[in-house]
């Protein structure tokens, strides 16, 4: 065989890496679309918004890991930095930091173990994340952004920042953990995503609704609490 002959195995790799690339471009549009959508729903405080594009983004890193996760992130906020957002290059730091923020820590964690307790665990280190997270650039930057003392911040972190960072990141949690198995299925399906490889003779699991039911109630509560924010409810 001529040693420049292109194997088998070799010729599948480079399908998927070709797939996986135009996978994870369909991915971040989607972001892209999700996040224009979002602009339509009210700022909480009058300049936080409401932004459901970390679901998007975290399937992504839940099929491809966490420096897919990363470049998806920076893509979509420099699109939105480029066409829809007001906020210059500040806004642009702040989504790339909040998204990253999130994403990434999830990502990584389940990637390790591939079990829903380990996406669960890693979303909530996600939450976590952002919110400490958003609480120390949010003093860094919002000073710097509107003009104001940083004690004017200080008075709004607890009544404002940190639930609203709490809720947008639990409402992500709820719909990843939503979407990610049919949208994840799917994929497969349609050849975008290898196939698991199971070992010999392992049983496949069978689907645990369980976790379906706790994310959906976990979703309508995170609604709920967005919608008292914004004096709604």
């Amino acid at each position: 065989m001529p040693s420049d002959a292109i194997t088998p195995a070799q010729h599948t790799r480079s399908l998927y890496n070709t797939k996986s690339l135009v996978t994870m471009a369909m991915l971040t549009a989607l972001a892209y679309a999700v996040m224009a959508v979002c602009k339509v729903i009210p700022p909480i405080g009058g300049f936080l918004s409401l932004d459901l594009k970390d679901t998007v983004i975290a399937i992504g890193g839940f099929l491809y890991g966490p420096l897919a996760a990363l470049l998806m992130s920076v893509a979509v906020s420099f699109l939105e930095f480029l066409t829809v957002s007001d906020t210059g290059w500040i806004g642009l730091l702040m989504n790339i930091i909040a998204t990253a923020g999130f994403v990434c820590p999830a990502v990584y964690l389940y990637r390790r173990k591939h079990k829903t307790s380990a996406a669960v665990v890693g979303l909530i280190t996600g939450i976590v994340c952002l919110t400490v997270l958003m609480v120390l650039w949010n003093y860094i930057m919002t000073p710097i952004f509107w003009g104001m003392p940083r004690e004017a911040v200080v008075d709004m972190l607890v009544p404002l920042i940190i639930p609203f960072n709490l809720v947008k990141g639990i409402l992500n949690s709820a719909l990843i953990m939503l979407l990610y198995p049919p949208v994840s299925t799917a994929l497969r399906k349609i050849q975008l995503v290898p196939a698991h490889q199971s070992a010999p003779g392992e049983v496949k699991a069978k689907f645990n609704y369980v976790p379906t039911v706790i994310s959906a109630v976990v979703l309508v509560t995170g609604i709920l609490m967005a919608l008292a924010m914004m004096g709604i409810l």
